[in-house]
């Protein structure tokens, strides 16, 4: 029976022209998502270099005026801008610390469009004041970005809808079901072989479309096994849709009924349950006031601003090694300054990390219950193989944030032991390295999505259909 329903199906298929239609929809979906997702990467990677271009042209000045100063020629440059003081370098000539997309960033944008690329922290900067958003317009972030996930979790499963919702009920309304009864097969396994054989044909239209897009679009994947992974996150993304349209022509009557019944679960899923749990963790888990947070610095910098003098002298007294005994030497602005910061992000440390805590319970929450929506899962998981994760851009401004302190506490060494800065010391600046350590567990969520898959079937074979009930078929 098996090779009269694939031979019959591929004709079937064939005379619609689902086949052909197929075909072309999937190459101009994945195609115009990918070249979009393509060229908002290559956006991103030269702004990162424009960003690095520009500070090697301010390092290339600052290396000249240097020189100059060192041979002891007059320059016409502003006291405090002159190199030779280790401040003067942490605030105007700041290292790039960028996040480089990962080689398969086109196929979601995820977080990108919300969060910038790279930041310049400055030495006298405060770390959680640095500005880790992008500006956005509104109506971009209403819509969206069209990328590959996009079409993979929201498009496929309408065409798949498209695909399945009247396999049974079709043959019922053009009278042809009758005719099926003589042959030795129940419906549970007619309807079942149906649909793995369409699945199968869209399977193939999926890779060949991917692999077409690939190569014309001119994507070159460094990693196969990130394809392989992609690949297979969609063919078990779209086997829990076929099963779910496997139990819909089973228990619902008409194609009419089948159609609405497989467009409110993708609502469900793809909609609906997505909008109820970030709604719900933000309720649980509220985030606290940026503006509280604003004013509490400028209360604490006000407050340490009257005390500089004794916070000073309490700072050296902590650290002897910045304490010169030489009474030449002078504090001015910078020594007290850089010491009250350093009290005021102490201070500021337990609404910051209230803040940190509350992202973190919230990130939790989403975890625990994304399990209820596949979408939620293929997107995650879309999302990290990408690297646009929340999670990814949560790492990266934790690697910014120790930077920022590397870059201060190595020219702080210069200020409190009154060294100049000189060209010797220019090669042995800190440098940032972005380092993606961000855990991949798209292996297991395509697992997850399989064992949904074969549950449902489980539940369709194991439960008597309403079509068997009515004997329309032979058991």
């Amino acid at each position: 029976m098996l090779p009269y329903n694939f031979k019959y199906e591929l004709r079937l298929l064939l005379r619609s022209r689902w086949i052909q239609l197929l075909s072309v929809l999937l190459l101009v979906l994945f195609g115009f998502s990918t070249y979009n997702g393509s060229t908002k990467v290559e956006k991103r990677t030269n702004d990162i270099s424009s960003a690095k271009k520009e500070v090697e042209e301010t390092d290339r000045a600052m290396l000249k005026l240097l020189d100059s100063v060192e041979r002891g020629m007059e320059v016409s440059a502003s006291p405090w801008t002159i190199p030779t003081s280790p401040m003067a370098v942490g605030n105007y000539h700041p290292r790039v610390a960028a996040m480089e997309p990962q080689p398969m960033a086109f196929v979601s944008t995820g977080q990108a469009d919300l969060f910038t690329h790279y930041v310049k922290p400055t030495v006298s900067g405060d770390d959680f004041a640095l500005n880790f958003t992008e500006m956005t317009s509104p109506v971009q972030l209403l819509f969206g970005s069209f990328d590959l996930a996009f079409v993979i979790v929201y498009l496929l499963p309408l065409l798949i809808i498209a695909f399945t919702y009247n396999v049974l009920s079709s043959e019922k309304e053009q009278g042809s079901l009758r005719l099926l009864a003589s042959q030795p097969i129940s419906v549970r396994k007619w309807v079942f072989q149906k649909l793995i054989l369409r699945f199968f044909w869209l399977s193939i239209l999926v890779t060949l479309s991917l692999y077409i897009v690939f190569l014309v679009v001119g994507i070159q994947a460094p990693d196969w096994l990130s394809v392989l992974s992609l690949l297979g996150l969609t063919l078990c993304y779209m086997l829990f849709w076929f099963a779910l349209a496997f139990l819909v022509n089973l228990f619902v009557d008409s194609s009419a009924k089948n159609a609405v019944s497989l467009i409110i679960l993708w609502v469900i899923f793809v909609l609906l349950t997505p909008s109820v749990l970030n709604q719900t963790a933000s309720t649980l888990y509220p985030m606290p006031s940026r503006t509280i947070l604003i004013s509490e610095m400028r209360e604490h910098k006000a407050e340490a601003t009257k005390k500089q003098d004794e916070i000073l002298d309490n700072f050296l007294r902590d650290h002897p090694e910045y304490a010169i005994n030489d009474s030449t030497q002078s504090r001015n602005f910078y020594h007290r300054y850089m010491a009250s910061q350093k009290i005021v992000k102490e201070e500021l440390e337990p609404i910051v990390g209230e803040y940190e805590d509350q992202l973190q319970k919230q990130q939790e929450w989403s975890r625990k219950l994304q399990w209820l929506s596949p979408a939620i899962v293929v997107q995650e998981s879309l999302n990290q193989l990408a690297g646009t994760s929340t999670a990814d851009y949560e790492n990266y401004r934790g690697q910014v944030i120790e930077f920022a302190e590397t870059w201060r506490t190595h020219l702080i060494t210069f200020l409190y032991n009154n060294a100049t800065f000189s060209q010797q010391d220019y090669a042995s600046l800190p440098q940032f390295t972005y380092s993606n350590n961000t855990n991949r567990n798209i292996g297991f969520s395509s697992v997850v999505l399989l064992l949904i898959a074969a549950a449902l079937l489980t539940f369709g074979f194991a439960v008597q259909g309403r079509s068997e009930k009515k004997g329309m078929l032979s058991q």
